[in-house]
């Protein structure tokens, strides 16, 4: 697929987050992964991030990215297949590199981990893996690796295959001056964890979609926000974030890292085999998976 056209496809519409199951032996489980991306194919979405954030990315080997990929495109159909990559620069090009044989549409680059840079390095690290690739190339500012919308501005005038620009810190700031100064030029997404609850926030500031976590069990439910979110029904947003994504944050807020977790347990529930986290992940415990389990229960 063709970066521009992968950007257009992706500009306003829901982008969904796979999560990514184990084994007995922590092992992907394909199976049981591609029998959930089966059951979700039933419902509309712009495209799949596969081995990103909600997927484990940071757990997972590169090898095991590379099998998740394979995995996705044999049933993905017509949807553009969209990978996480990240680690360091060489990992990440020769990632990136694998994706792209390996059938990916387009990469979601995450942060490099750990260490901070300035500018100029994650400006370097950006071009980098653009030029080891023809797909199109999504930033995600999260964590340590932050691009300014002046150093955005260069890259996307350098890398004609850099389509789009993700935003996980919460900082609107910075969100509004790239979207202000880059323009029809990218594709821009939404990526605070449950970003349903900062969504109408970042509509105001130029972002036009989101990737949504909770899709994964509750799809009906996340379709329903993003279509009122889409009209521009406040009310109707409103009335999912008292009713769930609220309720369900509570749950998440119990512990680091179950943004992830608790998604995982959803799907668990909706009875697809997930398996377990990885460390340093941990599961809910037996009250939270209640606890879960009765809010899938009230949202129908």
């Amino acid at each position: 697929m063709a970066p521009t056209d992968l950007r257009e496809i992706i500009r306003n519409g829901l982008l969904s987050f796979p999560v990514t199951p184990f084994d007995g032996e922590d092992n992907f489980a394909k199976a049981p992964f591609q029998s959930h991306l089966d059951w979700l194919s039933q419902y509309p979405v712009a495209g799949l991030i596969v081995a990103g954030g909600t997927g484990e990315m940071f757990s997972l080997s590169p090898s095991e990215i590379v099998e998740v990929v394979r995995a996705t495109k044999e049933i993905s159909g017509d949807a553009p297949v969209i990978a996480g990559c990240g680690y360091g620069t060489r990992v990440a090009c020769d990632l990136a590199r694998e994706i792209e044989a390996a059938g990916g549409d387009g990469i979601l680059l995450l942060p490099h981990y750990l260490t901070e840079g300035p500018q100029k390095g994650v400006a370097e690290r950006i071009r980098a893996v653009c030029n080891a690739t023809n797909m199109g190339v999504i930033v995600y500012n999260r964590g340590q690796s932050r691009v300014s919308a002046e150093t955005l501005e260069q890259l996307a005038a350098e890398c004609p295959n850099l389509i789009g620009f993700k935003d996980g810190t919460g900082d609107i700031d910075t969100v509004r001056r790239v979207t202000l100064r880059l323009g029809e030029r990218l594709s821009y997404i939404g990526g605070m964890p449950t970003h349903e609850l900062f969504a109408q926030a970042y509509k105001g500031a130029g972002m036009s979609t989101y990737s949504s976590a909770v899709f994964n069990f509750v799809p009906e439910t996340a379709l329903a926000f993003h279509k009122a979110f889409s009209a521009g029904d406040d009310a109707g947003c409103e009335a999912l974030l008292r009713d769930f994504y609220y309720p369900f944050a509570e749950i998440r807020d119990r512990e680091a890292g179950y943004a992830v977790s608790a998604v995982k347990a959803g799907v668990a529930l909706r009875g697809f085999a997930t398996g377990p986290v990885r460390a340093p992940l941990t599961d809910l415990s037996e009250e939270e998976v209640e606890m879960m389990r009765a809010l899938i229960a009230r949202a129908g």
